[in-house]
């Protein structure tokens, strides 16, 4: 991935995660768009900064984000790589029978609207230079947070999703995922001040500098979410889920 010069569009932008690697890519002299529901979180994202755009968008409607794909291709017909981010978050208590709303806000927000938009500029996006799509997973794809079991099945599902992309895509589109540890953002409430989640700015960092790295890795996996990717593979999913069944 070339690390200036793009045209970038983040779902989920106007806030935490979306919203730190939206203005660090701006930084380096990229253009940014981003996109979100709330227009006064976008607007402030934005403000103050040129060759930044904003556009109010709900990834769980399909004609809306094909009506938005075609738009922000007339808008910026330079765009070159799709970052998806927005997601939703809830916890759970699967043991008895409950409303499945939240559930399906999930899998409609975090695994069927990275389906739709890359649906959506697919086609545009390879036809263009220097083209990539970045999903963005987390550590919970790999051991999953018995308390919030539908949310840590969306992102297993982008995970598979996106590895099984890449060779479909391979000398057209690079496919990156990135997978974050829990992050001080306000993913939940409180979170964003949780000395037990990684510092933004750091995590931000990392992944960047991650990034920079020739080839482009499929995977950019900080060091603070090495363990959980990697518990399976070193006979620790076990006692790894047993960890977070704690915070169930």
């Amino acid at each position: 991935m070339q690390h200036t010069g793009n045209t970038i569009l983040i779902t989920g932008g106007g806030s935490g995660i979306g919203q730190a690697l939206a203005h660090r890519w701006h930084d380096a002299g990229n253009h940014v768009i981003i996109t979100g529901r709330r227009r006064q979180a976008l607007d402030a994202a934005i403000a103050g900064r040129p060759r930044m755009s904003a556009y109010v968008l709900d990834v769980t409607a399909d004609d809306d984000v094909a009506a938005f794909a075609r738009q922000v291709v007339a808008d910026h017909p330079s765009l070159n790589v799709l970052v998806n981010n927005a997601g939703v978050y809830s916890a759970e208590k699967p043991t008895a029978q409950r409303d499945l709303g939240a559930a399906q806000r999930m899998i409609a927000t975090n695994v069927l609207g990275p389906i739709r938009m890359i649906d959506a500029l697919v086609d545009h996006l390879s036809r263009q230079a220097g083209a990539a799509i970045i999903n963005v997973s987390s550590g919970l794809a790999f051991v999953p947070l018995p308390g919030a079991p539908t949310y840590s099945a969306s992102k297993a599902a982008i995970h598979s999703y996106t590895a099984a992309l890449r060779p479909l895509l391979a000398g057209k589109v690079e496919v990156i995922e990135i997978v974050p540890p829990q992050v001080q953002t306000e993913l939940t409430p409180g979170q964003s001040q949780d000395p037990d989640s990684m510092p933004l700015a750091a995590f931000v960092d990392e992944v960047l500098a991650l990034l920079q790295a020739d080839p482009t890795p499929a995977e950019v996996c900080v060091e603070r979410v090495r363990y959980f990717r990697e518990a399976e593979a070193k006979g620790q999913f076990d006692q790894a889920l047993q960890m977070l069944a704690q915070y169930s």
